[in-house]
């Protein structure tokens, strides 16, 4: 006999909550994102890397300039950077902390970091070594998080996200920075550059290789560009549009949640494909 859908749910639910838990006992680690929040947070805006950021830029840079901003991974190489001057960036990608010296955008990344001249907070997960050269900058503090995936019950993930033990799953860079804004008590926030059109850009070569352009607002250099072909060569098409349905799975759990404790979260890029939080243009 085949379980109800709500029994199979339920089940789910369950089998989530328990991996949840192990998880939770064997990674997560006292994170500090909370010693990185404002006196008293106000709005942020989060920049992510999408091309629709450009338009954003050039549309709103004096209010980005005295507004907090959160930029992520390689923003830092473009040269409107450093007229932003973002309060917060934030690194989860295991590449950020490889110590690799063979990619000229990584280095590019670490050079841009380690020359910041304001005041800024990089973000970075629990646990990682971040690069002497960036982390020995004082105009640098640097704040952790648990980038822990959490599913299951209710009162776990309400329980695991307020203390910062973890988020829903992190499929991708967005998806900590939100967290890690509520984590620091901002109670507007609003998400540019997240254009997520992946789906219109996916397709399958003759040889059965699976091609996924993604360009950002920046221009990204041709071995950057190899890396991320390489990358997806390795995977079939069903585990690609399954890790599609995470991000977008995701960004519904933090809706849900922030919705439970008063956080407004916006998506504020035109022709997202994110379907999850109400759109508001930038003012």
């Amino acid at each position: 006999m085949y379980m109800t859908n709500k029994a199979s749910d339920a089940l789910g639910r369950a089998v989530q909550s328990v991996t949840s838990i192990a998880k939770l006992a064997l990674q997560s680690r006292r994170a500090t994102i909370t010693s990185a929040c404002p006196d008293n947070p106000g709005r942020i805006v989060i920049l992510g890397n999408g091309p629709s950021l450009n338009q954003t830029i050039s549309d709103h840079l004096p209010m980005l300039r005295r507004t907090d901003c959160m930029a992520v991974n390689f923003a830092a190489n473009a040269p409107v950077f450093r007229e932003i001057r973002p309060r917060y960036y934030i690194l989860v990608d295991p590449l950020f902390f490889s110590g690799r010296t063979d990619m000229p955008n990584l280095n590019r990344l670490l050079e841009s970091l380690a020359a910041v001249d304001w005041p800024m907070t990089l973000i970075v997960p629990v646990g990682v070594r971040v690069p002497a050269a960036v982390g020995g900058n004082v105009n640098i503090a640097v704040a952790t998080v648990n980038a822990i995936a959490v599913e299951g019950w209710r009162w776990l993930t309400d329980m695991a996200y307020s203390r910062g033990w973890g988020m829903p799953r992190p499929r991708n860079v967005l998806i900590p920075a939100i967290m890690a804004a509520v984590q620091m008590g901002y109670k507007e926030i609003y998400i540019t550059g997240a254009d997520h059109s992946w789906m219109s850009t996916i397709s399958v070569n003759e040889r059965n290789e699976v091609i996924s352009v993604q360009p950002h607002f920046y221009k990204d250099d041709a071995k950057e560009q190899a890396r991320v072909n390489t990358e997806y060569l390795r995977y079939p098409l069903h585990e690609i549009i399954h890790s599609f349905y995470v991000a977008f799975k995701s960004y519904h759990d933090i809706r849900a949640y922030a919705d439970r404790h008063g956080v407004n979260i916006y998506n504020s890029t035109p022709g997202s494909f994110i379907d999850a939080f109400p759109r508001r243009p930038l003012e």
